[in-house]
Formats: structure tokens, C-alpha cells, sequence
């Protein structure tokens, strides 16, 4: 259900945003139809082309088996390979060839060429067993069903007033000869899959308009989200700059005021610090801060105030430093190293609570 908030047309700038994660207007039977009309282009213009290329491949392919002692020599297995390779390239490919350029055209011309990156790169919520439920289930299915069934339906009904007419005539084509039927009937087949391309092809164009305004209807935005676009559009980039900066320095500051709640602080010695927390509320040690260079200087030195453990192992530092985020757990590969840190940590501080 559409948000009845979302009342604004999409500005360019969410439609350029839109185009890069992949959300285009594309209808797949638009596709097919064209796909489909090219095929038929191509038999009608290469028909008698392919019937006499296959003849002749098959002439010669008996005549060759008709000699068992030349057929089933290599060299007569090689040649009835090439015979048969020979009459795929001169019929049937240059029909692919047509369907391959037709479906590269229509494809360009719907989406324009602009190759997106984003929209082929792995995305796990589409195959979250959940969401596919949800698709399976939900409306989306019964509108997709309905509109199958409707396609079958007016492609079937075209087919069937283009062949019925064409039944009487079938008694009258009993004395007819073989090459004059077999044309009787191509001709037949071209109408009818002439009227079926046709009534395919409307379809494409009827669906590649919904899709069309679909996606304008997806890209709806709120009053509110537009006034945020245009203020943000209209602010000079040095006060943007400095809007970040001072974000920055927030997050960091939050991330410092964090260290002295670390359990240790895993340093390279130098170059990198992390500090880990570990309370049991995750199944795992959570980075809670990290740097590199003065922010590590400046992270082991808090821990040093507030008494924090600070534990150099280069190897685990430059790891959970290039692996891990703040607010994120350590990844199970890691769970062994940072468990022999933790294991030393309570070590050291039971021992002291032994001396004290």
C-alpha cells in the first residue's frame, strides 16, 4: 500500500539515486514480444533458406550413413560434424543473431545504456525467506496471476480468430499437392503468428507503461523529504563541510567517552588501538572504539587513566581495526584470538585481586 503522505513527484536528484541502485521501468514482455516479432522476422525472410539448407544437410548426411564402412571412420564422423555445424551457422544462427540484437535494442531502448554496479552487487533481503514469503503470498501475487492469465487469455483469443476462418478451408484442400499444402499451411502459420506477435507486442506497450508509472509512484517523496533535499542542495559546500566536521567530532568524542567502559584495549603497539567490551549481552566482544595514529594515541591513553588493560598484539589489532566497526561484534574467525586476550585479561586481574 502506497504511503498517502508521499504526494511530491520525484526530484532528479532521487531519480539519480534511483537509477543507480537499478530501479528502472522495464516491462519483460516488451521484451519478449520484440524478441518474439524478430524471431518471426527472421524464419519469414530466411524460411525457404533454412528448409532447403536442411534438405540438403539431410541428403547428404544419409547418403554418407547409407555407407557404414566411410561413416563410421573418424574422418566420416568429422565430416558428418562439419555438415551439420555448416547448416546451424547458415540457418538457424543468423535467426539467433537477429533475436540477440533485437533483445539488446529493446533493452537500450527502455532503460538507455548505463550500466549500473550497484544493482548486480550480492543483496541478501532478496533472498530473505521472509520477503519471499511476502511475495509469494501477498497481493503482488494475485496481481501478477490476473495479469498472466489476462495475457494467455487475449493471445489465445487473437490465435483463435485467426485459425478459425482458416478450418473450412481444409476440406477443400484434399486433391491439393504436398509442396502446394505445405505452403498453404506456412502461410497459415505466418498470419497466425503475425496476429499473436501483435497482440504480444501491444501488451509489452501497455505493460511497460504501467511499469513506467509504478516506478513514478515509487519515487513519490514527502513535502518534508523535498524541503530537506533543497535545503541541503541550497547550502553552501563550506557550511556542509563544517556540518560533517562537527559530526565527526561528536561521534568521536562518544566513541572516547566509551574507552573507560572497554574490558582491554588490543594495541599494534603504536599505529593501531581497538577497545573491546564484552558484558554478555551479545554473544560476542563488541568494538566500542578504534584508530589509528593519534586517535589510537589518544584511546590508549584514556585506558591508561581509567586503568583500562591495553594488550599489544599487532596481528588481532590491524585485524579488528580493518574488519570491524564500532558498534559491531567481532567476527567468529576472530572470536579464538580475542578469547586468549580476554582469558589473559582475567587472569592478570584475579591475580591481583589475590595479591591485594
Amino acid at each position: 500500500m502506497a504511503d498517502p503522505s508521499k504526494t511530491e513527484k520525484a526530484t532528479p536528484k532521487r531519480r539519480t539515486e534511483a537509477r543507480k541502485q537499478g530501479q528502472v521501468a522495464k516491462s519483460i514482455d516488451l521484451n519478449g514480444a520484440v524478441i518474439l516479432s524478430a524471431g518471426l522476422v527472421g524464419i519469414m525472410m530466411l524460411g525457404p533458406k533454412i528448409v532447403s539448407g536442411a534438405g540438403s544437410a539431410m541428403t547428404a548426411i544419409f547418403e554418407q550413413i547409407s555407407n557404414p564402412s566411410t561413416a563410421n571412420t573418424a574422418a566420416g564422423l568429422h565430416s558428418l560434424e562439419q555438415i551439420a555445424l555448416h547448416t546451424i551457422l547458415t540457418t538457424v544462427a543468423p535467426i539467433g543473431g537477429m533475436c540477440v540484437a533485437a533483445a539488446f535494442v529493446v533493452n537500450v531502448a527502455q532503460v538507455r545504456f548505463r550500466p549500473t554496479p550497484a544493482a548486480i552487487k550480492p543483496n541478501f533481503k532478496k533472498i530473505s525467506p521472509i520477503a519471499g514469503a511476502k511475495n509469494l503470498f501477498g497481493p503482488r501475487l494475485l496481481f501478477e496471476g490476473a495479469k498472466s492469465l489476462t495475457k494467455v487469455a487475449v493471445v489465445a483469443a487473437v490465435v483463435a480468430l485467426a485459425l478459425l476462418p482458416d478450418l473450412t478451408n481444409l476440406g477443400a484442400s484434399i486433391d491439393t499437392t504436398p509442396v502446394a499444402l505445405g505452403k498453404m499451411i506456412a502461410s497459415g502459420a505466418y498470419g497466425i503468428a503475425e496476429r499473436a506477435a501483435a497482440a504480444y507486442l501491444l501488451i509489452g506497450i501497455l505493460d511497460l507503461i504501467y511499469q513506467k508509472r509504478k516506478l513514478e509512484k515509487s519515487l513519490k517523496m514527502t513535502k518534508q523529504e523535498v524541503k530537506e533535499e533543497a535545503k541541503q542542495q541550497n547550502t553552501p559546500p563550506e557550511v556542509r563541510m563544517a556540518i560533517r566536521r562537527r559530526q565527526m567530532q561528536a561521534a568521536r568524542a562518544r566513541m572516547m567517552a566509551a574507552v573507560p567502559k572497554a574490558d582491554v584495549v588490543v594495541t599494534n603497539p603504536t599505529h593501531f588501538a581497538v577497545a573491546l567490551s564484552y558484558d554478555g549481552s551479545h554473544p560476542a566482544p563488541v568494538v566500542i572504539a578504534k584508530g589509528q595514529d593519534l586517535v589510537a594515541k589518544q584511546i590508549r591513553r584514556i585506558a591508561e587513566e581509567n586503568k583500562v588493560p591495553i594488550v599489544p598484539d599487532p596481528p588481532l589489532a590491524r585485524s579488528l581495526h580493518a574488519s570491524v566497526e564500532i558498534g559491531q561484534m567481532i567476527p567468529a574467525e576472530l572470536y579464538a584470538a580475542v578469547a586468549q586476550v580476554l582469558a589473559f585479561v582475567y587472569r592478570m586481574a584475579g591475580r591481583r585481586r589475590a595479591a591485594a
